[in-house]
C-alpha cells in the first residue's frame, strides 16, 4: 500500500530556514524604523466576528462578496479569518477603549501577520498572505496624512528601493462622495450594458467601486468620468491642499490620479498608493503599498466619531521585489564556534563546551551523528564558522582544547577551564596571534 503523502493547500506557502531569515530582517526593519515614528506593534485574533469585516469592508467589496473565508463555528458564531488588519486594529482600539483622554493622539500601533482570502493564486498573490501595517487613530490633520505617506516611502528606501511612484487622491468627506456618486452614476448609466456583471451590480449600490474593476472594458469606460476632485466640498479641498502642502515640503515626489480609490469602503479624503516597476511582479507599474484615511471606522465598530489613517504592505510582494532588485538580505547567520569531538568521554565535554560558548552569548554547534573529525570539519566550513574547538583523547587526558580561526589559520591549545571561564579572551584576533607567536 502506498505511503499517504501530504501538500499545503493551494495559495500558501512554506517559509523553510534560509527564507525566513530574510523575512525576519524585513519585519525587523520596520519595527525599527516604525519605532522612530512612535508607532507600537498590536497583535489581534487571526480570526474575529464576521461583523467586523463586513460592516467595515463594505457590504459590496470584493473583500466581502468572493473572498472571505467565513464560517459558523461549533457555537454558531459567524466567524471570518482576517482578509486585512484595519479593522481588527480598530476593533481593538475601541474595545481596549484607547480612545480614552489619557492616551496621547493620535494613537500610533503597526501590526504584522498573516490574512487570508480566496482568490486566484498568482505571484506575490496568495490565500494565506501576510502583511505590515500602520494605523494612526484620533487626528484630522493632513500632516499625520504626509507623515504617513513619507514613513511608508523611508520604509522602502530603506530597504534600498528606489524605484518608487507615490499616487495620491482625495475622496473627500461624505458630503464630497456624495455629490461626486451622483455624477458618477450619471455617466456610467449610459454605459450599463457595456459593463461587466460585478459593475452593473455596483452601479446603484456603490458606484466609486466600478473606478477599481480590473475588467479591461471597465477601465476604458471609466477613464472619461468626471474627478471626483471637481466635487471636493470646501473642507475637503482645504485638507486636500494642505496635504500637497505637507508633501512638497517633505521633499516626497507625488502624482494626483483620481481614479485611485483603494478596495475598501471605509476610505474617505486622502488615498495613496506606493508603486515600482519590476519583472518579478509583473509589467508596468506594480502597486506595493497602499492606504490612506478613514474617518468613520471607529465610530462604525461602536467607538466614538474620530479619524484614523494608515497603509498595508504586502509581504509576499516585497519579498519578490527585494530578490529581484538584488537587495541586501540577510542568508543564514554564521556560527561562532563549532565544537568537534572525537573518542571515549569526548561526547560530554563537547556537549559542555557548547552550552559554555552559548552562555556568554556566542553561538555554537558540534556533531550528533558519531562522524569522524574530517566530516565535522566539512559542517564547520559549511556553517561559515569563525572558529572551531577541537577535542580528541589526548587532549582529554590533558584537560585541554585545541582553538583554530578559521579566517586566519592560527591555532592554539587552550585548557579547558580557560574556555569554560575566559572564551571571549581567546576569540579575539590579538589574543590569538599573540598566543601564537
Amino acid at each position: 500500500m502506498a505511503k499517504q503523502t501530504y501538500q499545503k493547500p493551494k495559495g500558501t506557502a512554506d517559509l523553510l530556514p534560509g527564507e525566513s531569515q530574510k523575512w525576519h530582517y524585513v519585519e525587523e526593519t520596520a519595527r525599527i524604523l516604525f519605532a522612530d515614528y512612535q508607532y507600537n506593534e498590536v497583535r489581534t485574533p487571526i480570526f474575529e466576528n464576521f461583523e467586523v469585516f463586513s460592516r467595515t469592508s463594505g457590504d459590496t467589496s470584493d473583500v466581502v462578496t468572493k473572498e472571505m473565508y467565513d464560517f459558523h463555528d461549533k457555537g454558531d458564531r459567524h466567524i471570518a479569518l482576517r482578509p486585512e488588519g484595519t479593522a481588527g486594529v480598530v476593533r481593538a482600539f475601541v474595545e481596549n477603549k484607547l480612545f480614552g483622554p489619557e492616551n496621547a493622539k493620535p494613537y500610533k500601533m503597526f501590526y504584522i501577520g498573516p490574512m487570508f482570502r480566496y482568490e486566484r493564486p498568482q505571484a506575490g498573490r496568495m490565500r494565506q498572505f501576510h502583511q505590515i501595517g500602520v494605523e494612526a487613530l484620533g487626528s484630522d490633520s493632513p500632516a499625520v496624512d504626509a507623515e504617513t505617506i513619507a514613513m511608508v516611502v523611508d520604509f522602502f528606501q530603506t530597504l534600498g528601493i528606489s524605484n518608487l511612484k507615490v499616487t495620491v487622491n482625495s475622496l473627500g468627506d461624505q458630503e464630497s462622495r456624495q455629490n461626486y456618486r451622483q455624477a458618477l452614476i450619471d455617466f456610467l448609466r449610459p454605459h450599463f450594458d457595456e459593463l461587466s456583471h460585478d459593475s452593473q451590480v455596483r452601479l446603484e449600490q456603490n458606484p466609486l467601486r466600478v473606478l477599481d474593476s480590473k475588467d479591461d472594458k471597465d477601465q476604458e469606460i471609466v477613464a472619461g468620468a468626471p474627478s471626483i476632485l471637481d466635487y471636493l466640498t470646501e473642507p475637503a479641498q482645504a485638507h486636500w491642499d494642505k496635504v500637497k502642502t505637507f508633501l512638497d515640503a517633505l521633499g516626497i515626489e507625488y502624482e494626483v490620479d483620481a481614479t485611485t480609490v483603494r478596495g475598501l469602503d471605509y476610505y474617505n479624503h486622502t488615498i495613496f498608493e506606493v508603486m515600482t516597476q519590476s519583472p518579478a511582479l509583473g509589467k508596468g507599474w506594480t502597486t506595493i503599498a497602499g492606504g490612506g484615511r478613514y474617518n468613520g471606522l471607529v465610530a462604525e465598530l461602536g467607538g466614538p466619531e474620530m479619524a484614523g489613517v494608515g497603509f498595508g504592505i504586502g509581504l509576499e510582494r516585497l519579498m519578490l521585489l527585494l530578490e529581484d532588485s538584488q537587495a541586501a538580505l540577510p542568508t543564514a547567520l554564521p556560527v561562532d564556534v563549532y565544537v568537534a569531538n572525537q573518542g571515549a568521554g569526548t561526547d560530554v565535554v563537547a556537549l559542555q563546551l557548547v552550552q559554555a560558548i552559548r552562555a556568554f552569548g556566542y553561538s555554537a554547534d558540534r556533531d550528533y551523528l558519531d562522524r569522524k573529525l574530517k566530516a565535522q570539519f566539512k559542517s564547520a566550513d559549511r556553517e561559515n564558522a569563525r572558529y572551531i574547538v577541537t577535542i580528541g583523547e589526548r587532549e582529554l587526558a590533558s584537560q585541554s582544547a585545541n582553538l583554530k580561526n578559521l579566517t586566519t589559520g592560527k591555532e592554539i591549545s587552550v585548557k579547558l577551564t580557560e574556555l569554560y571561564t575566559n572564551l571571549p579572551e581567546y576569540i579575539e584576533e590579538e589574543n590569538i596571534e599573540e598566543e601564537a607567536k
